[in-house]
């Protein structure tokens, strides 16, 4: 994991080796966010976040594995529950379920989740409100043999859930782990529909076949003016696009839809059979895409590589970031949310901003400024005009 981490030159980040059968933990974060560290074990890490006004607290927790160790689990939760008062996210594998409900397959002991509930329970913790398929866990066993667990989960307290009220926690489709991942998304998307991706001509399809003469269609249904012979460019390019460069994308999304159903069925022989079958064939679709990227990438730095642009320092990178505002806040200290709440917000301020008060009162203003009309020049130009003056002026 720390090779990882050095590798992402965006990111701080904390590593905790395996020892046994306790796996390593990680915790990674952008470099722009404020997040302080606070303590770490082989079963927790504990941060500090400040966000503009905004001050809490996230935890990375994993319960132990062995249920004789398990009480261990939640003395530590509560230690940690009584080191801060700040609203609190724990989030990641608890290695235990709450209710009977949160399994399929095999059988749990009562006393275990009431051991769990009543460490929530003394804590305030509470589920963030989740989506996807429920159980994050599963020992990719077949039939009888097969067990799933929902012991991946994020919980909050009420003042963190006050804080970040839209807060949702996605479960991922399982790929080649035994677990789920977890994508936990803060605040409410933005209300209106989908917003139109706009157009970006990527420097990796020069050479591509097809582009060029996709280039040159655009130009022939262009109308002589540049503005539309480029938006006709675009367009053909996409189309392009579409049916050129898009297939490992389009067979990548067609093999996850078939994953989805496969985690979400039955577990007999053909199926966990089937399912490694469509893990192995999406791991070679991910590699065959990193591989073109990194072909190419490395055939236009081989060509262009002396241009020194900034390009060429991505290399090919993604370029797809969305310029998204989640929330506003007004002068009032309220969050304005959705696209209509913020763009109300947006042009109320622009209008204040340059809207003008009309002031009446000039004088203490003119006071401190320097005078450049002097006396002499403002009576010769407060003069009436002589007829002799004017016919200069005229001829």
């Amino acid at each position: 994991m720390r090779r990882v981490r050095e590798k992402l030159d965006g990111y701080y980040g904390i590593d905790m080796d395996s020892a046994g059968r306790s796996r390593g933990l990680a915790f990674m974060w952008k470099k722009e966010f404020d997040c302080s560290f606070v303590s770490a074990s082989m079963h927790h890490m504990d941060f500090r976040v400040r966000e503009g006004e905004k001050e809490w607290r996230v935890t990375g927790f994993y319960g132990w594995p062995d249920v004789s160790d398990r009480h261990l689990s939640w003395d530590l939760l509560r230690l940690l529950n009584g080191q801060s008062s700040l609203p609190w996210l724990c989030i990641r594998d608890f290695n235990e379920i709450l209710y009977s409900t949160e399994m399929k397959g095999g059988s749990r002991a009562q006393w275990q989740m009431n051991n769990f509930q009543a460490a929530v329970d003394f804590c305030g913790l509470r589920d963030v409100a989740w989506e996807g398929y429920a159980f994050t866990y599963d020992n990719g066993q077949a039939g009888d043999n097969n067990r799933q667990r929902m012991i991946d989960r994020a919980m909050c307290s009420e003042a963190w859930l006050e804080m970040f009220p839209y807060a949702k926690n996605f479960h991922l489709d399982r790929e080649w782990s035994d677990h789920a991942s977890l994508k936990l998304i803060f605040y409410r998307r933005e209300i209106g529909g989908k917003t139109r991706s706009r157009f970006r001509f990527e420097q990796v399809w020069v050479g591509e076949e097809g582009c060029e003469e996709a280039v040159c269609r655009g130009v022939e249904k262009g109308q002589g003016d540049l503005v539309s012979t480029i938006q006709a460019c675009a367009k053909e390019l996409q189309a392009w696009k579409k049916i050129s460069i898009g297939k490992t994308n389009r067979a990548l999304e067609t093999k996850h839809r078939q994953l989805t159903r496969l985690n979400e069925g039955d577990r007999s022989d053909v199926a966990v059979q089937k399912r490694r079958k469509l893990i192995a064939e999406i791991a070679g679709l991910y590699k065959q895409e990193e591989q073109y990227w990194r072909q190419r990438s490395r055939a236009l730095w081989l060509k262009d590589g002396d241009r020194n642009t900034k390009f060429f320092h991505s290399k090919a990178g993604e370029r797809k970031r969305k310029n998204y505002i989640p929330l506003l806040i007004d002068d009032d200290g309220r969050e304005c949310i959705g696209n209509e709440e913020v763009a109300k917000l947006v042009v109320d301020y622009f209008e204040g901003l340059f809207k003008s008060d009309e002031p009446t009162n000039f004088n203490e203003v003119l006071l401190g400024l320097e005078g450049r009309v002097t006396d002499r020049m403002n009576r010769l130009l407060r003069m009436d005009y002589r007829e002799e003056e004017v016919v200069e002026a005229l001829n």
